[in-house]
């Protein structure tokens, strides 16, 4: 046994992938709801871990969203990731934790920077305006995990930037989905209903890298065991990206939709690639095992389980 984790976010897709993976068994996981613990609530932090007395943290929680509730509700996403990010790892510092892993975004990245996007080019330039509050407060808790580790060299406060996620326990709403999740749902209805085509946003050719998020799971339990080994901020990727029309055609063979695709030009397709660099994920020895034909099946297999029951 490792010892005590504290995992914040632990229902959400993250959370849960890290719970459900092999390696968790080697922990006693804490995992509070937010009905539980209110991470917006400083002194409530405080008092649960030095209640707990956690050895390490896995900073998975966060307000999160699409464009459309980014640009609705810019003050909720900066003020309250801002006031989770800096609680738990205040308290954490202040509790005697010596341990912590913050889950970052690659939306922390300049809107403008050149691909694939390396960790020293964060605050290089400006953000994508649609979610700076998101990204703001990702990199106010990347810089505050930096400056406890340069006051404090033994404490181990390390960020993982994760690329785009898909996967299990995802969110296949379609008002709130992102692109995967959103694609299967879309093809499996076109599927049920005998659609003949189905459209594309753009001409299809903009690159996107999605990674399994048992895969992103796998990084972050192996980062516990590992953290000295760790770089201070690391992209957790592929490496490798694919077009939007690569991610509709192999959704479509494991779907079993046998239609043709059709374009709608009129439709924005934001920005042409947005791609990690891996060289520091591959120096500290990990790479990604899921493909995306096996990981797409295993999605599409949870889905039809979500959606029948």
């Amino acid at each position: 046994m490792q010892g005590k984790l504290l995992l914040t976010g632990g229902s959400g897709m993250v959370g849960r992938n890290i719970r459900a993976h092999g390696r968790a068994a080697n922990w006693e996981i804490l995992a509070p709801s937010s009905r539980t613990l209110d991470l917006t609530d400083a002194g409530a932090v405080r008092d649960y871990i030095a209640e707990t007395k956690p050895d390490l943290v896995i900073h998975a929680a966060g307000r999160v969203g699409g464009i459309q509730a980014n640009m609705a509700n810019p003050v909720s996403f900066l003020e309250e990731n801002t006031a989770m990010g800096r609680n738990i790892v205040m308290a954490a510092w202040q509790g005697g934790v010596r341990r912590l892993i913050n889950l970052a975004s690659t939306c922390m990245y300049p809107r403008a920077a050149e691909n694939p996007l390396r960790e020293e080019m964060i605050l290089s330039g400006p953000l994508e305006p649609t979610n700076e509050g998101y990204a703001l407060a990702k990199i106010m808790t990347m810089r505050l995990c930096e400056y406890i580790r340069r006051e404090d060299p033994q404490a181990q406060y390390k960020t993982l930037i994760p690329c785009n996620l898909y996967g299990l326990h995802d969110t296949f709403d379609p008002k709130a989905s992102h692109l995967l999740p959103a694609v299967i749902h879309k093809l499996h209805v076109a599927r049920e209903t005998g659609q003949a085509e189905v459209d594309i946003w753009g001409d299809g050719t903009a690159r996107r890298e999605f990674m399994f998020a048992g895969d992103l799971a796998d990084a972050v339990l192996r980062a516990a065991e590992d953290l000295e080994a760790l770089p201070d901020a690391m992209n957790v990727g592929l490496g490798h990206d694919h077009s939007i029309n690569d991610y509709y055609r192999v959704a479509a063979e494991v779907i079993g939709w046998q239609g043709r695709f059709t374009h709608d030009l009129s439709k924005p397709v934001g920005m042409k690639q947005k791609l990690c660099a891996t060289d520091r994920q591959e120096a500290w020895g990990w790479r990604a095992q899921t493909s995306l034909e096996e990981g797409l099946a295993q999605t599409y297999q949870h889905y039809l389980e979500r959606t029948s029951s």
